[in-house]
């Protein structure tokens, strides 16, 4: 007996491709499939794109979910989620991206034959809002540390995963208060020794379009800053905090002018090597 797999979308307005995620979902080769769609207050026509595939994803798949309300942001819709979930493994992708056909079937394998693993990774194409691949990538590297996770030196796709479904409920779910999810994640599995897994071999597609990226890098790295405040005990914290902080030089007080940004600068990398002769 396949083991259930749950896939989980959030969508919130991707009209243009929520169809093309979720047919991704239904080409895939693996049978044991429940799916749990979410629209998280979608201002655009994506509802009733999904509306109108609902049919055959009852046929296709084991469980379907769907359900749409007020915006309540992305960590409070998954963990609504994955209350919902009932299956052994949960794959997260977002509603603008795809799967590739084998991506469930070689993951559940592989978890199956390593039950040490906590999740697994894979590389990724990168697609146009056409469907057009315009790259790959691929990692050499396997496993990743938690010190390389929280100093930003690994390759762990977040459309690619899939997780052990009580792992990510032994560590309590998403941070509804933090933006940056998924590291948020890595950061909890790998500081509590879960051992995290990257194939390489392309499973999905992560979409490039004017959405994709943040378009407010101060807040993106104001954000990370909270997801590393609790790990202020390790001993790679300062230089998991530095980076962060050239991160706000760059995208705050470079646009001040010389006379703020140069002093702002030698102040943060004055406290950050006095902080390492310190530990």
């Amino acid at each position: 007996m396949q083991p259930l797999v749950s896939v989980i979308i959030p969508c919130y307005n991707h009209q243009a491709y929520i169809q093309d995620s979720i047919q991704s979902i239904l080409d895939q080769t693996y049978a044991n499939i429940e799916l749990i769609v979410i629209d998280d207050g979608s201002k655009d026509q994506s509802v009733t794109k999904i509306k109108e595939m609902l049919e055959q994803c009852k046929t296709r798949f084991e469980h379907v979910y769907f359900n749409t309300r007020a915006n309540k942001g992305l960590c409070t819709t998954l963990n609504e989620a994955l209350q919902l979930c009932k299956g052994k493994y949960v794959s997260i992708i977002a509603s603008d991206d795809k799967m590739l056909p084998q991506k469930t079937q070689i993951q559940v394998e592989y978890l199956e034959s390593n039950p040490s693993v906590a999740g697994v990774f894979a590389a990724i194409e990168l697609i146009d809002k056409n469907n057009q691949i315009t790259e790959q990538r691929v990692s050499e590297r396997t496993e990743y540390s938690f010190n390389d996770i929280i100093l930003n030196q690994h390759d762990l796709p977040t459309l690619t995963q899939m997780f052990h479904l009580d792992v990510i409920r032994e560590v309590g779910g998403y941070d509804e208060s933090i933006k940056v999810e998924d590291w948020y994640m890595l950061l909890k599995l790998s500081k509590n020794q879960k051992k995290l897994v990257y194939i390489p071999t392309v499973l999905c597609q992560y979409r490039i379009h004017d959405e994709s990226f943040s378009q407010d890098g101060l807040k993106m790295a104001l954000e990370m800053k909270k997801v590393i405040a609790p790990y202020k005990n390790e001993k790679v914290y300062i230089d998991a905090e530095h980076k962060i902080n050239r991160l706000i030089l760059k995208n705050y007080y470079k646009e001040k002018g010389v006379f703020i940004y140069y002093p702002v600068k030698f102040y943060t990398f004055f406290k950050y090597w006095i902080n390492k002769i310190l530990v």
